[in-house]
């Protein structure tokens, strides 16, 4: 076969390669697009039960105060369930949360749902519920505030790196990593920890209607399982969905009404890349396009600065 057309054959190939991913790629877009219609906003057009997962490590998260005041203002939200799976994270973070969940409370049932661990800053936010219902190995508790900062000077003194600063008052940026904490630095820190701490403890003995000794006493830090947290009155219920439904209905709310998920969607362009890469792998144009690389370029990344309530496996 003459080398012209083997080549015109390749060109031809290529181009309807290229064509098809152009398919594939509208394709899926369009799917997307439906299904984010079809169970997203329209399934939100009906009365129903709003559930929202509070996730990882907490911080001040604007996107999630914003879901939170739409299902407060929802004239189709009839109850909220919120389901939360954190250590913990910043304590202002935290108190954020935990009060546009009280002022969605203020006009609906609210149901927090602890999932395998909602400790420290994750408790904070589950005690802004009308009830909380955990499971027998739930992980929950660290009642607590710490604040923590790094020593390197150790490091620069043996490489030979030294820093000089000239401060105008002696507890400017204090505490600092380059060199040791004065006395007065610690006590400042420590006040500022004790004062968050004591605020935690008044918020956990209010709304678990606990006195505040008592609350003290389970405020050391101490990690419980639900039904060791049932016992310690920091829990309501032990259950699922079954325990959340029971309560709701006692509470008013139509046992039928379906629950519709409120959580972030996910980047849809991100998405569709993975989606239309696999399908290229499976149509064999691999070589051509490489649209999960594009996964990797924003690796998740998180910086939690300042007072955080968050409990960490293997930390006192």
């Amino acid at each position: 076969m003459d080398s012209s057309i083997i080549a015109d054959r390749r060109r031809l190939r290529r181009k309807l390669g290229f064509w098809r991913i152009v398919a594939v790629a509208l394709i899926v877009a369009l799917g997307f697009a439906f299904y984010r219609f079809a169970l997203g906003e329209a399934g939100t057009a009906s009365p129903h039960i709003a559930h929202v997962t509070i996730s990882g490590l907490i911080v001040d998260d604007d996107e999630l105060l914003e879901r939170l005041k739409k299902v407060e203002t929802s004239n189709q939200v009839k109850a909220a369930v919120i389901s939360i799976s954190s250590p913990g994270g910043t304590t202002y973070g935290g108190e954020k949360i935990f009060n546009a969940i009280r002022a969605i409370s203020a006009k609906k049932p609210v149901v927090s749902d602890v999932r395998t661990l909602a400790a420290s800053a994750g408790y904070m936010i589950a005690t802004a519920g009308d009830t909380i219902i955990a499971g027998d190995s739930s992980i929950t508790g660290s009642i607590g505030v710490i604040f923590q900062y790094p020593q390197i000077q150790p490091l620069l003194d043996k490489i030979g790196v030294s820093l000089q600063e000239i401060k105008s008052s002696p507890l400017k940026a204090e505490p600092s990593p380059f060199h040791e904490a004065s006395e007065e630095a610690k006590a400042m820190i420590r006040n500022m920890v004790v004062d968050s701490y004591n605020w935690f403890v008044d918020l956990v003995a209010e709304r678990r209607k606990l006195p505040r000794e008592e609350v003290l006493k389970l405020a050391d830090g101490t990690i419980y399982t639900g039904r060791q947290a049932l016992q310690a009155k920091l829990v309501d219920t032990i259950g699922g969905e079954a325990e959340i439904r029971a309560y709701l209905q006692s509470r008013g709310v139509d046992a039928d009404l379906p629950m519709v998920d409120w959580d972030k969607k996910s980047n849809t362009p991100f998405l569709l890349a993975g989606a239309v890469s696999r399908l290229v792998t499976i149509l064999g144009y691999d070589d051509l396009i490489r649209g999960q690389d594009i996964n990797g370029i924003l690796p998740p990344k998180l910086l939690l600065d300042g007072l955080l309530s968050v409990w960490q496996v293997g930390r006192d």
